[in-house]
């Protein structure tokens, strides 16, 4: 993917009270941000924020956290919920492999949504369903591990349903077309562009008792 250089990106997150400027300041510690004690969700690879937004706005008993690693993206979320009127959702920019540095059994559900295939096989450490990346996550849930992954790729969605079968998560729910099923969906902008053009969309539902 191609990115497209967002003059003062930096400077417009900075200046958003939906930004979290030093994340790391607040691990253990996210429900003082938010000033409740409800669930914490988090999306990795949050891109322009429409889901995230979206889940907030259905769901506000529920806190939301986007992690985004590119600034001239995750400014595009932040101009988006500028116009809304939501308590219950923040947006970082950081690098999920550091994801321990950040929270500590704090999240309820983690989203991973079209996240990069990354298709060679000597990048397959880099994929957000690696094994290596499971092993961080269950540093970051606070009971149960609670995974919901989307993909269009069919390749990377093999790869996930095995790698957390390895790591001894139940796979609860599965599916090889979300729009034909009977699981709720709330569309991420990428989602909905290429569903429309007959993509279809591999969903996966999974848990692990820690």
């Amino acid at each position: 993917m191609r990115l497209r250089n967002v003059s003062n990106a930096d400077l417009k997150l900075e200046n958003s009270n939906y930004y979290v400027k030093n994340p790391q300041e607040n691990k253990g510690n996210w429900l003082k941000l938010f000033s409740n004690n409800n669930p914490i969700c988090l999306e990795i690879g949050t891109g322009k924020g429409q889901f995230l937004i979206n889940m907030a706005k259905e769901n506000p008993h529920i806190n939301y956290i986007g992690i985004e690693k590119y600034p001239s993206v995750l400014v595009r979320a932040i101009e988006k919920v500028s116009n809304e009127n939501l308590d219950n959702i923040k947006f970082i920019c950081y690098d999920a492999k550091n994801i321990e540095d950040i929270f500590t059994k704090e999240i309820t559900t983690l989203y991973l949504n079209f996240s990069d295939p990354w298709p060679k096989k000597r990048h397959s450490k880099r994929r957000l369903t690696s094994k290596e990346f499971l092993k961080h996550y269950e540093k970051i849930f606070l009971n149960n591990a609670h995974i919901i992954m989307k993909t269009d790729n069919i390749g990377l969605f093999a790869y996930s349903l095995e790698t957390l079968s390895e790591k001894g998560y139940r796979l609860k729910k599965v599916s090889l077309d979300l729009a034909n099923s009977d699981i709720p969906n709330v569309l991420t902008e990428y989602e909905e562009k290429y569903q429309k053009l007959g993509y279809k969309i591999n969903y996966v539902e999974a848990i692990k008792e820690l």
